[in-house]
């Protein structure tokens, strides 16, 4: 899924489900996908649950500005206007099949230093509704290369947090 030269991007379907915590983490390993913290966090919590039953989604990488944001905003502001377009939230075990089924994700070389309280560049955010609402907890997943390595990263932020208008996002189509 590369990055697209439209906003948003065509929807793309994602397998998902039927894949227990251990195996998926088993399969992101022997796929060669590393984890942050955060991501670990999120794997360990007993509020991430995957689902017994395969099943597909339609996807759709936008960003704020593709979403009408000119200007950053917050996630819950960014999450009105996608469900104003008829997209939603994510589930959280979208991350990981995400990761799997994109391995090929473009990487993004940064060539001036990004800064704190950014979305790191080249990143893909899977939009999700947080398991716990403590600022100190992992809110999600986001997909990233690194020196040709897939990633899978959880991320914290306050619910305060503003998103830049060029920041990309996946969400759940309709």
């Amino acid at each position: 899924m590369p990055v697209s030269t439209t906003d948003p991007a065509p929807p793309r379907v994602v397998h998902c489900g039927a894949v227990a915590k251990s195996d998926l983490l088993e399969r992101l390993a022997t796929a060669g996908v590393e984890l942050n913290d955060y991501a670990r966090t999120l794997f360990g919590s007993d509020g991430f649950v995957t689902s017994g039953e395969a099943f597909t989604l339609s996807i759709v990488e936008t960003s704020p500005a593709g979403l009408g944001l000119t200007s950053s905003m917050t996630l819950p502001r960014i999450v009105d206007a996608a469900i104003a377009r008829g997209l939603r939230p994510c589930p959280l075990e979208l991350g990981p099949h995400l990761r799997l089924q994109y391995l090929d994700q473009v990487e993004r070389p940064i060539v001036e230093p990004q800064g704190r309280n950014r979305a790191p560049l080249g990143s893909l955010t899977v939009v999700s509704a947080p398991l716990i609402d403590e600022d100190d907890f992992p809110k999600g997943f986001y997909l990233r290369r690194i020196d040709g390595t897939p990633w899978l990263r959880g991320y914290r932020c306050s619910m305060e947090f503003e998103w830049q208008p060029d920041d990309r996002l996946v969400f759940q189509a309709d």
